[in-house]
């Protein structure tokens, strides 16, 4: 692949999104069985109605908790990871791209839909082995990660169990190895800590203004903000600051995600997607580094958010990336 990086005009003027019915969602046909048994249908909150959240919810037990998982549309998968909040995130992103492509994603353990957990028993670990466990159950295959935050490792080493299945990286504002920059170690204790933690949980801080267009909500109505933050709720909250101390000392996680990204991992086609204005880390030159060949899209004025700043863009973007270099690369069909 030659190396190309992309700038994004935010002046785009957003297409109109039509709402599906959750008879869109993925229906279980004879061949799905297996994965049927595997998966029950969760209850829908009150809060979270069809026209805002238009996919059908499921969930899976894993540690004798359970996951919630959505998995819609028909094609070759895009597995997306996220931890910290929940799956809305993806929302826009996963209405362009169904139609092409079988998009799973699931609420990290302790956050969105997904069962709460007390505190001492969150961390990225348990929610990696959650992704190991969607990838058995759901028997996905040729799959590609698309991986945010601090779902870039808990993506990674949960499909490392699974090497032979992953095709290919999307890597949008995030990062897979030990952080060794003060700054950021200094952030991460500063954001994990018990104080911030529960003053968070008091003012609810980082979620009003992760809700902002600073956030997740430049494309977002009121309806889908106030969606956004129902989702996460007071143990959600507690459970983005233990991951976020988790994340500054997960030394044996970071181990198995290097392993799998100088072993099996190595050759795979990969893209970074970066909000223009939100990497103070400089996580795509250290993506560059490992993988001469990736391309680099960057959203112009985005922030950490870059699918829900220009969902319809980064759409576009995967949807041709994954045909150009995921499909010849893999030898999979584009059917």
């Amino acid at each position: 692949m030659t190396y190309s990086e992309q700038r994004a005009d935010n002046g785009m003027q957003a297409q109109a999104v039509q709402h599906r019915s959750l008879s869109t969602t993925r229906r279980l046909s004879a061949e799905d069985e297996d994965e049927g048994k595997r998966l029950k249908p969760l209850n829908r909150p009150s809060w979270l109605r069809e026209e805002v959240w238009p996919f059908r919810i499921s969930g899976l037990e894993v540690d004798c908790r359970t996951i919630a998982v959505t998995d819609v549309g028909r094609g070759p998968v895009l597995l997306f990871a996220h931890t910290g909040f929940w799956s809305f995130i993806w929302r826009d992103v996963i209405r362009r791209l169904s139609s092409d492509f079988r998009c799973v994603c699931f609420d990290s353990p302790g956050t969105g839909l997904s069962d709460r957990v007390p505190g001492e028993n969150l961390s990225l670990e348990n929610a990696s082995s959650a992704v190991t466990a969607i990838i058995e159950a759901l028997d996905l295959k040729n799959l590609t990660l698309v991986i945010h935050d601090l779902g870039g490792v808990v993506g990674l080493a949960g499909a490392a169990k699974f090497p032979e299945r992953v095709k290919g990286i999307a890597a949008v504002n995030t990062f897979a190895w030990k952080p060794s920059d003060p700054k950021l170690r200094m952030m991460l204790a500063l954001i994990g800590s018990p104080a911030m933690r529960e003053f968070d949980v008091v003012t609810q801080l980082i979620p009003r203004i992760t809700t902002t267009s600073f956030g997740v909500g430049r494309r977002l109505d009121l309806a889908s903000r106030s969606v956004f933050r129902s989702g996460i709720g007071r143990e959600g909250i507690r459970a983005f600051h233990y991951y976020m101390r988790d994340a500054r000392r997960c030394d044996q996680l970071y181990e198995k995600v290097g392993a799998a990204l100088n072993g099996p991992f190595r050759n795979l086609p990969l893209i970074t997607i970066f909000g223009e204005r939100n990497d103070p880390f400089g996580f795509q030159l250290r993506w560059k580094a490992l993988y001469p060949d990736a391309r680099q899209m960057v959203i112009r004025k985005g922030d950490h958010f870059p699918m829900c700043d220009e969902p319809e863009l980064v759409a576009d973007t995967l949807r041709n990336w994954h045909r150009a270099h995921v499909i010849p690369d893999s030898g999979l069909s584009a059917e």
